[in-house]
């Protein structure tokens, strides 16, 4: 029903910055609720990072990325961003684009959504 897929991750340096994109597509790509990001380390669990409601532009982020990183949507491409700035050996991981047509808690929980994109790797060197 809603197809999303990541692109931008790449292999960087510490302190380098990264814009990853999420295009959404499929019958109901246009009646999302919520986007946003989360990240899964090697042998760690999955880790909310952003989030953003998509006709509000309420945001929502993980500690750890506050101040460094920035989520937005671009409603002409039906497409949500994260832009990644000062990153960290820390923030080396699996970016998972994810999506949910319906209200459902805060968006901090990975239950709380239905789609996920492939996810992109984003690798930080030190």
């Amino acid at each position: 029903q809603v197809q999303l897929v990541e692109s931008g991750g790449g292999l960087v340096q510490a302190g380098d910055s990264l814009r990853l994109s999420c295009a959404a597509s499929g019958r109901a790509s246009y009646n999302t609720y919520r986007l946003g990001w989360f990240r899964q380390a090697p042998g760690k669990e999955r880790e909310f990072v952003s989030a953003i409601t998509w006709s509000g532009g309420t945001t929502n982020y993980a500690d750890s990325v506050k101040g460094r990183f920035t989520i937005s949507r671009d409603f002409a491409k039906n497409t949500v961003y994260l832009q990644m700035n000062a990153l960290k050996p820390e923030d080396t991981a699996v970016y998972f684009c994810v999506a949910n047509v319906v209200y459902s808690g805060r968006g901090l929980q990975a239950r709380d959504y239905d789609y996920w994109g492939q996810g992109t790797q984003v690798t930080v060197s030190s």
